[in-house]
């Protein structure tokens, strides 16, 4: 969208030849080069990572799509067999699940399992303890009555649920076999110790995080430009006695995926972050809204930490700062050595990052 609109200088009849494209590019570096950001110049353990996470994310979204698929292909035929495995840790995804979908694909062979089998069963999918109280279960609810299709109809369906079957097997196992090559390798990464040090960000989230933000300390010129590209921060339209604020559209969608898992696992891993999430959700802010200015507040922190090499901590948001602290000067953060806007020095105010409500 910004190189189209650079065309409309050269022409207003809205045409567009590789000539122009050409020669529009070539006069942007010309004239507007300081206007743009170079290419990010990441290390080669970040580019690789980039691609592990990348892939490994696309996994998880290949893994869902085709487990959707095939949990409304068994409500239209054997719906019973969902809620016989809804117990089990995992749900559908479980490898339980997925085994004894194989081993009995339609009502009537699933009716038909002995516990011997089912037994069989349970110890292939991994299953080492409680195995005869599930045994049971399973038994039970393999034979509640149901509404059914006609026999050939019911088989050529079974059919079909093993081929969708095998799709979301397939997508299972890349995606964990991408999990564990994408941790490995993040594991390796000289920021991951830091990263890692946020409330609730695990090794797997933290290599997304740093697939998108990589390594290269000049690439954002300062948090806000973190927050834009992310798309924490609002969009401010103002015009004459106009002034409107608005969901930022144009963002990272990956890094903001991660960002809203990891926004809302802070809440019960850090008093500070649920202590500001509570404080704007008192001054009227929604769910959505408040989440999104607290994981706006901890790319604040993630922009200076590893840049400095400063893990993440906090004091407790909860309880006042001990005095001595407050003498030694309030209004810094913990988290990131420095003072935050319209702290004063010497403040009585708690030195969590949470503390104040700007964006």
């Amino acid at each position: 969208m910004a190189a189209a609109r650079y065309r409309e200088r050269h022409t207003v009849s809205r045409k567009k030849s590789d000539h122009l494209d050409a020669m529009v590019l070539a006069n942007i570096l010309r004239t507007d080069a300081d206007a743009h950001r170079r290419l990010p110049a990441d290390s080669e353990l970040a580019q690789a990572d980039a691609v592990l996470a990348r892939a490994q994310q696309a996994a998880v979204w290949d893994r869902t799509q085709a487990g959707n698929k095939l949990r409304s292909h068994l409500r239209e035929y054997i719906p019973g067999r969902l809620a016989a495995v809804q117990p089990i840790t995992g749900g559908f995804n479980a490898p339980l699940a997925r085994t004894l979908l194989a081993a009995a694909p339609t009502p009537g062979w699933a009716a038909r399992l002995s516990r011997i089998q089912l037994k069989a069963v349970l110890k292939r999918a991994g299953r080492q303890r409680g195995i005869e109280a599930e045994v049971e279960r399973l038994h039970a609810a393999l034979r509640v009555p149901q509404v059914r299709q006609l026999p050939l109809v019911e088989t050529a369906m079974g059919r079909q649920a093993l081929v969708l079957l095998g799709k979301f097997e397939a997508a299972c196992v890349a995606a964990d076999s991408l999990a564990e090559a994408s941790v490995e390798l993040f594991e390796q990464h000289p920021d991951a110790a830091v990263i890692t040090s946020f409330p609730d960000l695990g090794a797997l989230s933290g290599a997304r995080v740093l697939a998108e933000i990589g390594d290269d300390r000049s690439r954002f010129a300062d948090a806000r430009a973190l927050k834009a590209h992310a798309g924490s921060a609002p969009v401010t339209r103002a015009s004459d006695r106009s002034h409107t604020v608005m969901v930022r559209r144009v963002k990272n969608q990956r890094l903001a995926a991660v960002g809203y898992v990891w926004a809302f696992a802070s809440l019960t891993a850090s008093p500070g972050a649920r202590a500001h999430y509570d404080r704007r959700h008192e001054t009227g802010d929604r769910h959505t809204s408040a989440q999104r200015n607290l994981y706006n507040r901890l790319l604040g922190c993630l922009h200076h930490c590893p840049a400095s090499g400063t893990p993440y901590s906090e004091w407790n948001g909860s309880a006042p700062r001990p005095r001595s602290a407050r003498r030694a000067g309030g209004g810094w953060s913990p988290c990131c050595g420095r003072r935050h806007r319209g702290w004063p020095s010497g403040s009585s105010r708690r030195s969590s990052p949470f503390r104040t409500n700007r964006s």
